[in-house]
């Protein structure tokens, strides 16, 4: 009886001869994954701060009517003209004012008269003075005219020159040289002293005005490198000119003031995000491929000596192009999965195909192909 179930695994062996292999490589382990791997590299690092700002006019002007009640009668220039310091960019109609010259300067020619007159009389009572013709009084009254007459001619000369002043600021000049980013100026136009009819940014220069944390704040200095990605994609680089001196209560952040260089792609007003430099440090660092997030936190995985995996959390620093630096948890000369990690799980097997980057691990031998998965 008992030679009844050697018997039967006699038949089986006979009638399906290759039942028993296909039985032991059912039970032999898999490969979850083909994966490629790579090792950390330790270089130069660059570190920077990231931030966000506007690009602003470093210093505006405004240039307004220095006199009032006047007719605006040209307007030369338009947004966007570049104009030099002392450039006429507007003139108002003169006929007015050219009248109070023409005035002020028959008043001076009046007292002058007046003034030469009094000179004259002064000078005979002084030669009648000697001869008792004219008392002390009379002469001390011919002295005193000409006194008078003398300040009614500075007078006259004062209300000149303010009339002349005048007619010189019926041509409005550029206080700076710069572009023009503002225009109220309107042909026809009487407007009031002081009212602004031109804005113009100084000098063509541009800033931007980077908002990062206190902490940030405190690693930064004057004359500090940056570079501002501009909307077209241009890098334009620039360097701290001032670090605000306040910390804004409400967010927490403080602006860094960063002289931008002329560029066709900056406009005043754009929202720009960029780079403050701080140099390059040594550093660990992996392809952006390799990190996954599990768990809410940057991971990746070690391939060990048995082609298993281990996910190992790290903490990652900067990013310069491709490439993470890994800060903390990952040790120089690690096999670390470079792609296929999204799909994988701790303690998988995989298999490493000959692409990796570095220390390609050839498959087992008793272990049979499997197919790639692709992210």
């Amino acid at each position: 009886m008992q030679r009844i179930p050697v018997l039967f695994a006699v038949l089986a062996a006979l009638v399906f001869p290759g039942s028993s292999g296909a039985l032991a490589q059912q039970a032999e382990p898999r490969p979850a994954l083909a994966v490629t791997t790579t090792t950390p590299v330790r270089g130069p690092f660059a570190e920077h701060i990231a931030a966000n700002g506007n690009i602003a006019a470093w210093q505006e002007a405004s240039v307004g009517a220095e006199v009032g009640g006047l007719r605006l009668a040209q307007v030369l220039v338009n947004v966007g003209d570049v104009v030099r310091a002392g450039q006429v960019l507007a003139r108002f109609a003169t006929d007015t004012v050219q009248a109070d010259v023409a005035q002020a300067r028959a008043a001076l020619q009046q007292a002058q008269a007046q003034a030469a007159e009094a000179q004259s009389n002064v000078a005979r009572t002084q030669a009648l003075a000697d001869s008792g013709a004219m008392s002390a009084q009379q002469i001390q009254q011919y002295a005193t005219a000409e006194q008078s007459a003398r300040a009614a001619v500075a007078a006259a000369q004062a209300q000149l020159q303010a009339q002349q002043l005048r007619l010189q600021h019926t041509e409005v000049r550029a206080p700076d040289a710069g572009v023009i980013s503002a225009r109220q100026a309107t042909v026809g136009a009487v407007v009031g002293v002081g009212a602004e009819l031109f804005r113009m940014v100084r000098q063509e220069r541009l800033e931007w005005r980077a908002e990062v944390t206190a902490g940030d704040l405190a690693r930064l200095a004057v004359g500090t490198r940056a570079r501002v990605g501009a909307a077209s994609g241009a890098q334009v680089e620039g360097r701290v000119r001032m670090l605000g001196p306040t910390v804004d209560v409400a967010t927490r952040t403080a602006l860094v003031y960063v002289d931008l260089p002329r560029h066709r792609d900056l406009r005043a007003g754009m929202y720009a995000s960029g780079e403050l430099l701080l140099g390059e440090r040594q550093a660990l660092s992996l392809p952006l491929s390799a990190v996954v997030v599990r768990d809410g936190f940057p991971s990746i995985f070690e391939v060990g000596p048995d082609s298993h995996v281990r996910l190992l959390r790290v903490r990652t620093g900067q990013r310069s192009g491709a490439r993470v630096e890994i800060a903390e948890g990952l040790t120089d000369g690690a096999r670390i999965v470079a792609r296929g990690a999204t799909f994988l799980n701790d303690g998988d097997l995989v298999r490493v195909v000959p692409e990796s980057d570095k220390n390609p691990a050839p498959a087992p031998a008793n272990q049979a192909p499997a197919a790639t998965k692709t992210k």
